[in-house]
């Protein structure tokens, strides 16, 4: 057995829990058709379905997750290769976090997710994924211990916020950006309070960090405090040790009050 997950036959593609090969795979996701408003209007009379399909995944994660214990989400690239710096930090992390007593979510896919749930498995700890149905094939990587495929992205990122008392974010591209402003978001807007965010490899973090103070808070777009959550390190026992540190923090302030005030969302 190879350290990296196998490809999966031409023609296949999983629809959330159901896997479809062949001539049933078709080209389009769930997300896709319930965002495309383009077609015929029989999709009126669909959506009521597709309610409840959407309540069903809420149910499914929080069913499983229910009794997780603590937890951290570890984003990062799928493209990142065995041999990168990222993917063996990842691994690092991932059994790092499983000594800490923490369960590791992922996406579930490969690369860098790959790699933190490979630490956490390893390490005897939990290993979580949590995956989402694509255009091209994924699937879970073979370190994940519980496994859950979504079809709509914002039911999959509730369970990251609902389960993960906070974010260690290594390089990637735009899903990974995606998860980290969005938790940014929610801590600015007061959607979630004591959440710290950890940004590993300062290499990559430094520019866009400094493009932030310098031009979007330069421009008033954001306050000093906003950026009260986010920690930047390159080392594995410095990022744990932060999530620690916070969850301290937690448990001596009941009342939030470490959290940095700002002046309200943009």
């Amino acid at each position: 057995m190879t350290d990296s997950p196998t490809a999966g036959a031409p023609g296949m593609r999983p629809r959330g829990p159901v896997l479809q090969r062949r001539t049933r795979a078709g080209t389009s996701t769930t997300d896709q058709r319930l965002l495309d408003s383009r077609g015929p209007t029989d999709w009126v009379h669909a959506d009521p379905w597709r309610v409840l399909r959407i309540q069903s995944e809420f149910v499914e994660g929080f069913g499983t997750l229910a009794e997780l214990g603590p937890a951290v989400s570890v984003f990062g690239s799928a493209r990142t290769p065995q041999t990168a710096w990222a993917y063996e930090t990842g691994q690092k992390l991932g059994a790092a976090l499983a000594e800490a007593g923490y369960a590791v979510i992922t996406g579930g896919g490969p690369g860098v997710m790959e790699a933190a749930n490979k630490g956490a498995s390893l390490a005897g700890g939990m290993s979580v994924g949590l995956g989402i149905e694509l255009p091209f094939e994924q699937g879970l990587n073979p370190y994940v211990d519980i496994g859950i495929d979504f079809r709509y992205f914002f039911a999959r990122k509730t369970m990251f916020v609902k389960y993960s008392q906070g974010y260690i974010v290594l390089p990637g591209g735009f899903g990974t950006l995606d998860e980290l402003f969005e938790a940014i978001t929610l801590a600015q807007t007061r959607k979630v309070t004591r959440f710290p965010v950890v940004l590993m490899g300062t290499g990559y973090w430094q520019g866009l960090l400094e493009w932030l103070h310098g031009t979007v808070e330069a421009h008033g777009m954001v306050s000093p405090g906003d950026f009260a959550m986010l920690h930047l390190t390159d080392d594995v026992e410095e990022a744990v040790e932060m999530l620690l540190t916070a969850e301290r923090e937690r448990s001596d302030d009941t009342s939030g009050s470490w959290v940095a005030q700002s002046d309200g969302p943009d």
